[in-house]
């Protein structure tokens, strides 16, 4: 990780402290109404009171955001960087949805040069989003992951993704064979795997897109490679589960094809896993297999209703994420709103505290990076983001009324959007809105 030395940022900071679906949400917050964040060589070295911070070394360049709220860097744990171009596409079902759009755009990705230009697009919207870490899909073609691993390079993001695997049941252009999917993501692997600040994740598509030949050899190459991410869709539509049922007609259920295949375990996060028999939900706790909620995605796509709640009480792990470009939102302030619209019409209601975990310590937690990103604690690395409550007229009249850290989360969750994002940390280093650490008042070191 690049360092750059000692600074220290001042705000409101908000820290996590326990997983709030296995404690009193109220009591997970450890909230300072004038705290900061001091970091050192790129991770954070200690949160505390602002007053305090200072007086450790004056020396220190500080960069001063009043009232705003310093929090972590989201983290999204299931996204398409192909599908950013056609993000809200009219759409009816999920296999309509994939014929009609994803499988036409992602023709395009065996071009260098366009899955660069895309990539960049979809990081720079990433950023002006406070989302600093992502789990990506990329295409069948090598080439899309290699632009997408040197534009997360340049902008030194802590990523994963990998290559999609698909030898059936979808257009000619775009798919490989058993074979070839093994040796270009193996391939892959050891070129990315652990550089910088990359992770590999090995992707099958989902069931439907991959024969049981491709689905074993996805899961031998995930055994081979100890540290490697897998991901995978599940239980998305209705109609999706009984095409599986058809085509594995001798597993059990939708999970247990995964299981058959060595595709569940610690690391391997399952996306959607809408609509589960108990059997499953059991699978998927015992076998420590994570889940990426993608609740924009579900209502826009008409899938269905998440028991994140449910999922949660199991001990199952969940992230949150935007699932771009069938999410309709590249914003997690957006994505958790969802999330609790969702929470709501399942009965269930999910504290401020349980939405922002999902966006940061869940998603982390599944993607194999605990204590790494997603949480405002030491040793944890600086990708921060930090969000005005004031930033539009309708959210200053809002949060002027707030009346606990609980209500102004809630408020910045429910009407915040890329305009709240005032500025963004990545590795310690200012990567948007912040004023360059260096260009200091000489009088106050203080960042005007």
């Amino acid at each position: 990780m690049t360092g750059i030395g000692t600074s220290l940022i001042l705000g409101q900071t908000v820290e996590l402290i326990a997983d709030p679906f296995h404690a009193s949400p109220d009591a997970t917050i450890r909230y300072r109404r004038r705290g900061g964040v001091r970091i050192h060589n790129g991770r954070i070295e200690r949160v505390g009171e602002a007053d305090a911070l200072c007086a450790l070394d004056p020396t220190v360049p500080v960069t001063d955001f009043g009232d705003s709220l310093i929090l972590p860097g989201f983290v999204d744990c299931h996204a398409h960087y192909p599908q950013t171009g056609i993000i809200a596409s009219w759409g009816r079902r999920l296999i309509d949805w994939l014929n009609d759009y994803t499988f036409p755009e992602e023709m395009h990705f065996g071009d260098p040069s366009h899955s660069r230009t895309v990539a960049d697009r979809y990081l720079d919207l990433c950023l002006a989003n406070g989302t600093t870490t992502a789990c990506v899909y990329c295409t069948v073609h090598p080439e899309s992951v290699d632009a997408f691993f040197e534009a997360a390079a340049a902008r030194n993001l802590r990523v994963a993704a990998g290559k999609v695997m698909m030898d059936q049941n979808a257009p000619d252009g775009l798919c490989d064979t058993v074979r070839k999917g093994y040796e270009q993501s193996r391939a892959l692997i050891d070129r990315w795997h652990g550089r910088g600040r990359a992770l590999y994740a090995v992707t099958p598509r989902f069931a439907p897109t991959s024969s049981p030949e491709q689905l074993a050899a996805a899961g031998a190459l995930w055994a081979e490679t100890p540290g490697v991410l897998l991901q995978t869709h599940l239980s998305e539509q209705i109609e999706e589960v009984a095409w599986v049922r058809r085509l594995f007609p001798d597993s059990t259920d939708y999970v247990a094809v995964y299981e058959n295949h060595g595709l569940t375990g610690p690391g391997a996060i399952m996306g959607h896993a809408i609509h589960l028999s108990d059997r499953e939900r059991r699978a998927l706790a015992e076998t420590g297999t994570g889940v990426a909620h993608c609740p924009t995605s579900n209502t826009f796509i008409g899938s269905g209703l998440c028991d994140v709640a449910g999922l949660r009480r199991l001990g199952i792990g969940v992230g949150l994420a935007t699932d771009v470009g069938g999410g309709s939102s590249f914003s997690m302030l957006t994505t958790m709103r969802t999330a609790y619209e969702v929470s709501q019409l399942r009965g269930e209601v999910l504290h401020p505290a349980q939405l922002l975990w999902l966006a940061t310590v869940g998603s982390a937690d599944v993607m194999g990076l605990t204590g790494v990103v997603g949480r405002l604690a030491p040793g944890a690395d600086a990708d921060l983001c930090v969000l005005d409550p004031t930033a539009t007229p309708v959210l200053a009249q809002r949060t002027r009324r707030a009346e606990s850290i609980r209500d102004l989360l809630f408020a910045l969750i429910m009407l915040g959007d890329d305009r709240a994002v005032r500025a963004v940390y990545v590795a310690g280093q200012p990567a948007l809105g912040a004023v360059p650490i260096g260009n200091l008042d000489p009088d106050s070191r203080r960042v005007r």
